[in-house]
């Protein structure tokens, strides 16, 4: 499928596939399940039955688009949804980051992909990030500011090189952070969202 392709069934599972394949990072692929739960564009066409329209792939094509650009490789999606509810998403390394209040990139680490994802008031972010510093140190550096947040982070995983924190704040808030070092370097995907459907 071309780049600039619009989704004429509003799914997104074959293209966030895409996505990930051209990911190089060794973390835990949230992205692939937050991005095709959210249903923002994707490939193939399909009637699912509507009879008011003789022709239900170009009425649902308009609903939702994506095109990646080719100078930056930035992939941009665009979806409305039936109740007229309009989610966007950016991803790519040259995105700029905006996390949410009390968050930041570890010093000196390098964003190597960022996906954003706006609904309303709702928001998702996933940056991947590679850092020649220790994973405790990082670790320990987004557990401190998931908990100044007031993030409640219940779940500690260790598992060979792979570290995983998790948690949510009263208000929703979602966040893990997932962090496998090898050959020096701590690569890392830091996920925080809230208020998406």
């Amino acid at each position: 499928m071309a780049p600039g392709a619009k989704g004429p069934d509003g799914t997104t599972l074959r293209f966030v596939g895409r996505l990930n394949m051209k990911r190089s990072v060794r973390t835990v692929p949230f992205a692939t399940y937050a991005i095709a739960a959210l249903s923002l564009a994707g490939c193939g066409a399909e009637n699912r039955g509507g009879d008011n329209t003789t022709d239900a792939g170009e009425e649902i094509a308009a609903r939702g688009s994506y095109d990646i650009d080719a100078a930056t490789g930035e992939t941009r999606a665009r979806h409305t949804d039936d109740d007229g509810t309009i989610t966007t998403m950016r991803s790519g390394e040259s995105v700029p980051v905006a996390l949410p209040a009390g968050f930041a990139v570890y010093p000196g680490a390098r964003v190597v992909n960022n996906t954003r994802v706006e609904q309303a008031e709702g928001l998702l972010v996933l940056l991947d990030l590679e850092s020649a510093a220790p994973l405790e140190d990082m670790v320990s550096y987004y557990r401190e500011q998931a908990e100044a947040a007031g993030v409640d982070v219940a779940t500690s995983i260790q598992s060979g090189p792979m570290t995983m924190i998790g948690g949510e704040a009263s208000d929703g808030t979602s966040f893990s952070f997932t962090a496998t070092r090898e050959d020096g370097i701590t690569a890392a995907q830091l996920s925080i969202g809230r208020g998406l459907e």
